[in-house]
């Protein structure tokens, strides 16, 4: 059983409980501050920090355990005899407990939050597994204190968790100071912080554990479930490209419906029931088992609609009550209310590759029209400019080679994850006669330029007269003669949206 332990926590919760029985069989406590108040408060016996290192805690506390004397009974080699002549001449006992965790930096992010002497102790005592259990985390206290001797790999194990704090400890620092300037240093950290483990990962084989990134930025994590099973791992990737794509809609009243990773309805309208119907109309095949997200409150009208058919989850900024009662007969159905999720966060992208990471800014899709934009043709109505925008904030969300077909604010046609941009066209079309062949003046928009002029041809002769494009091809020329020939009104944006 523990002998002697050094504890100084921010995070108090249980410690006490954990404490009691072991100094019950002995053991000598030695502690900080608040720490050590708050223990002798519930009943501990508790040496001051300052009482083992002979020196005054000074600089209202910033300078505790920064010291020799704590420091030498960590680091100290039991089986060195010279190290233990140290440890007796100036009187120490080597601890064999540490327990500590971290000022909340992450809360109130300051210089004043910034922990110097926890990080450091918590490496001492981790760099001495091999006779240190040292726990950084109150959810360890249950299994330490009822296996009450550790042995080498437990304690193995408790170091590598409080590495691994320490290190998105001081990630989240360097996060947060940094800012956008994070892509010009040499060095790049990244810490998570636990959030849930998942029931598996993209398939059934493969493991899968959510983290959140420490800091400030909203996340999926700060979303309230009101209801349903837990969220799996493809619920998260498709929340997440559901809600992305919504807050670029802010124009108006917008419902997204994603499956697979991909937007696969879409509605903008200035009635909210309206834009929900339209939503799940405009590819009533696909939606089927999707994920849908608003930027908006879901009424008990829009519950019936979204309640006529079987979704994975629903994303909102709030739920009426009435709403909720009618969901309650869809037990299996997550509901998720998230005010904030408008809110960007983080604006770094992170992708995997073998033996390291990628990392990239967010792309920012156009808020509104641009005057900057080049049009050939047709003067353009408020109307129009309104689908071609819409139109175009879409594809910027589709996996590429993307088209996307809007009429009245309502996607009728996508096109997604095409090798070539003739097969993208072809799909989006497809899909617009197959459930809207009736829709009135219909508007595309493709994520990158048209290489060739076939892909004029099928719009054209798919009844489309009005097309946004990044432009940029060098058969440019060639793309807009064949325009003006079919009597095609093209937009050019100048900026791509790839998305991969």
């Amino acid at each position: 059983m523990f002998k002697n332990a050094l504890v100084s926590c921010s995070d108090k919760k249980d410690l006490v409980e954990f404490l009691k029985p072991l100094q019950a069989k002995g053991l000598r406590i030695v502690s900080t501050g608040g720490t050590a108040k708050h223990l002798r408060d519930n009943g501990l016996t508790v040496i001051d920090v300052s009482e083992q290192t002979d020196f005054e805690e000074v600089m209202d506390g910033r300078v505790k355990t920064l010291h020799p004397k704590v420091h030498m009974p960590l680091l100290a080699r039991i089986d060195d005899p010279s190290d233990l002549e140290i440890l007796k001449k100036y009187k120490v006992e080597p601890f064999d407990l540490v327990i500590g965790n971290l000022y909340p930096f992450e809360a109130a992010p300051s210089i004043d939050t910034i922990d110097i002497g926890g990080p450091s102790f918590l490496r001492s005592a981790a760099k001495s597994f091999s006779r240190i259990a040292v726990i950084c985390d109150p959810t360890d206290y249950a299994w330490v204190l009822e296996k009450g001797s550790l042995d080498l790999s437990d304690r193995q194990k408790l170091a590598a968790k409080v590495f691994a704090h320490t290190s998105t400890y001081d990630s989240m620092i360097a996060k947060h100071f940094a800012k956008e300037t994070r892509l010009d240093f040499n060095d790049l950290s990244l810490g998570g912080k636990y959030v849930q483990a998942l029931r598996y990962g993209e398939n059934s084989q493969q493991r899968a554990v959510w983290y959140r990134t420490g800091g400030e930025e909203n996340g999926i994590h700060r979303a309230q479930i009101l209801q349903g099973k837990e969220l799996s791992y493809n619920n998260l990737l498709d929340i997440e490209a559901a809600v992305s794509t919504v807050r670029d809609l802010s124009e108006a009243k917008s419902c997204v419906a994603v499956k697979h990773n991909s937007p696969c309805g879409v509605a903008s309208h200035a009635e909210a029931e309206v834009a929900v119907a339209n939503c799940l109309l405009a590819d009533p095949q696909s939606v089927f088992g999707g994920i849908v997200a608003t930027n908006f409150a879901i009424n008990a009208n829009m519950a019936l609609t979204l309640s006529s058919i079987f979704l994975e989850c629903i994303v909102a900024p709030h739920f009426e009550e009435g709403a909720i009662e009618i969901f309650r007969n869809k037990k299996n159905l997550r509901l998720l209310q998230w005010p904030d999720f408008h809110k960007m966060g983080d604006n770094f992208l992170y992708r995997s590759v073998s033996g390291g990471f990628l990392v990239q800014t967010k792309d920012q899709v156009a808020a509104t029209w641009d005057e900057s934009w080049s049009v050939q043709g047709a003067t353009l109505d408020q109307d129009l400019m309104a689908d071609l925008l819409v139109a175009w904030k879409i594809c910027a969300h589709l996996k590429s080679n993307a088209i996307s077909i809007v009429s009245k604010g309502q996607t009728v046609g996508l096109g997604m994850g095409q090798v070539n941009r003739v097969d993208a066209v072809e799909q989006a079309i497809q899909r617009m006669k197959r459930f809207h062949n009736d829709c009135k003046s219909p508007v595309l928009a493709s994520d990158a330029f048209f290489p060739f002029a076939d892909s004029i041809e099928k719009i054209a002769n798919a009844g489309i007269r009005y097309l946004i494009q990044p432009g940029g091809s060098v058969k440019d020329e060639e793309v807009r003669a064949k325009a003006r020939e079919l009597d095609v009104t093209m937009v050019f944006t100048g900026q791509r949206h790839f998305l991969h």
